[in-house]
Parts: structure tokens; sequence; C-alpha cells
């Protein structure tokens, strides 16, 4: 068994101003002591660096060594899995993009749908909504009550 989680969720953790800071720190103590294995998509983490550091998103985003070092204590848990392409992945994220008719933004969480569908991965953890439109994924937001 595995779950994943979207960027927003590590983004929230990352900063007290956010309504779901507390939250979202308890999440994620809970998410790297959880027996399953935790997977981060590359985009996952590219996204959690671009938004973290944003000046212009936040009145403190962290530094880029701050943001880095978030991201390295991830990925040393034991349980922590970096998702990659494989083969066969273009058919996977065409046939999603085609049927979804996916453009704009949406074609960012096609490729992260795509890369959950071929790894096997049916949980995401995620506020965005957007991901509920893909019916092998069980969405969960972890900030609803």
């Amino acid at each position: 068994m595995s779950f994943a989680l979207d960027a927003n969720v590590l983004i929230y953790a990352s900063y007290p101003e956010s309504p779901h800071h507390d939250a979202a720190q308890r999440f994620l103590a809970e998410s790297v002591e959880r027996p399953e294995l935790l997977c981060l998509a590359w985009q996952t983490v590219v996204a959690y660096l671009r938004v973290s550091t944003h000046t212009g998103l936040f009145a403190k985003p962290l530094d880029p060594a701050g943001a880095a070092q978030n991201v390295d204590a991830l990925l040393r848990r034991p349980r922590t899995r970096l998702l990659v392409e494989q083969d066969g992945f273009w058919e996977v994220h065409r046939d999603l993009m085609v049927q979804h008719r996916a453009r704009g933004k949406l074609v960012h969480d096609v490729h992260l749908a795509a890369l959950l569908r071929q790894h096997g991965v049916r949980t995401l953890y995620t506020s965005d909504r957007d991901f509920r439109r893909f019916d092998f994924l069980d969405v969960r937001d972890p900030f609803e009550s």
C-alpha cells in the first residue's frame, strides 16, 4: 500500500500564516510514521520549492537552503519514495489528457495523476479538488472537517 502528497500539504506545513498550518504539520508528522509508502513526485517537490521560496507569495518565504532541508528530511525517511516516469508513461499521460480535455493548469494535474496511476498509487492527499475528476484516485483533503 502507498499514498501520495500534493505540494499544497507541504506548503501549508511550512507557513505559520496558513490557516491549515497546524493541521498540515500534524498530518505530515503522522504521514511519515505510517507503515505505507509515502510517495512524492518530482513535480511535487519542485512545486514545493518554487512556491515556498517565492518572494511575492509570502511575507517570509523560505530561503532555498531551508526549503531544501525540508525536502531532505522527507526523502531521508525510510518509507518515502520519489516517483519517476517509467516506460509507457507518455501513453498514460496522453490518454488522461485527451479523456479529461486537459488544458492550462490541468495539464500539470494530469501529469501527477498519470504518474500515480503508472505506479499504482491510488490515494492522494491534497486540498486541490481538481484531482477528484480522476476516478482511479481516492482523493482525500486532510484539512476537510
